[in-house]
């Protein structure tokens, strides 16, 4: 039998984000939604999917094969939208950006304003988010962030480099240290502090490192900032030294489906490049802190 397709993608945004209420989330509906699309399914089908447990719903060993085959829908009903929608127009029509709250804040303004000059037609929806949106599931087309390197299903550019360093405030205590949750878990300072600082040392933690700059400046402790932020706010120091300064790639890039479209390649081109003007400033010189 066919299956619908709409009932299935509930089924396995259950299965990725491991409750209902997550599902709810990441969908934009309500959690009775999400139960009653999956129990049509399940009924539908005559399968029971999941094993309801304290914890969430878990995919028992014999049903994976049913969840892999899932995405595997899932990726080509995305291909196909993303292709249609990327294709309609040429640098017009409204095109989804995300970045992080950082970039977002201090960057992208000025970027998006000689955009808007000189691509009067455009319309831009900007996400501000630390987690690393799912470009597949069409989230958005471009995404501005600072990575390692990019995953398999990303194509992009390195158009600048940020660094990384380690503030506080005049007089804040020295051994006490901020550090990073949700997303920037598994971010390249976070690393270091797991190696290198006593967990009953970190005594704030926050997902955002322009919440963590505020932590910083009111004296709660050391952070690891990225150098833009830091060096440019009079209300917090450098601690050379203490933190080996760290460079991360920032990279402008889109789903490997949108490559070869016109009018998200020549954005992602424009984007790249204005990124890459303002290298300085991601990435300023010794001495550019207070």
């Amino acid at each position: 039998m066919r299956e619908n397709w709409d009932d299935l993608r509930f089924v396995l945004a259950v299965a990725e984000e491991g409750t209902v209420s997550a599902a709810a989330r990441r969908l934009r509906v309500n959690h009775a939604t999400v139960l009653r699309r999956v129990a049509a399914y399940e009924a539908a089908t005559g399968l029971v999917l999941f094993d309801r447990t304290a914890r969430g719903y878990l995919v028992p060993e014999a049903r994976r094969r049913i969840i892999e085959a899932a995405r595997e829908v899932e990726r080509a009903v995305g291909a196909v939208d993303r292709l249609i929608h990327g294709s309609r127009a040429p640098l017009a029509g409204e095109i989804r950006v995300t970045s992080t709250d950082s970039l977002c804040l201090l960057l992208l303004p000025a970027i998006l304003a000689d955009l808007a000059r000189s691509a009067p037609d455009l319309k831009i929806e900007l996400l501000s988010t630390n987690r690393q949106l799912d470009l597949g599931r069409a989230h958005a087309e471009i995404t501005i962030r600072p990575a390692l390197g990019l995953p398999e299903d990303l194509a992009g550019v390195r158009a600048a480099t940020m660094t990384f360093r380690a503030y506080a405030a005049r007089g804040a205590a020295p051994e006490l240290w901020l550090g990073l949750a949700g997303p920037l878990r598994r971010s390249a300072p976070e690393q270091w502090l797991d190696a290198s600082v006593a967990p009953e040392r970190i005594v704030r933690r926050a997902d955002s490192f322009v919440i963590l700059r505020e932590l910083a400046a009111s004296g709660q402790g050391r952070a690891i900032l990225p150098t833009f932020l830091g060096a440019a706010d009079p209300r917090l120091c450098e601690l050379p030294g203490v933190f080996p300064e760290l460079a991360v790639p920032v990279w402008v890039a889109c789903h490997a489906d949108f490559v070869e479209v016109p009018r998200i390649a020549e954005l992602r081109t424009t984007l790249a490049a204005a990124v890459a003007r303002h290298a300085d400033l991601l990435a300023p010189g010794p001495g550019a802190s207070g």
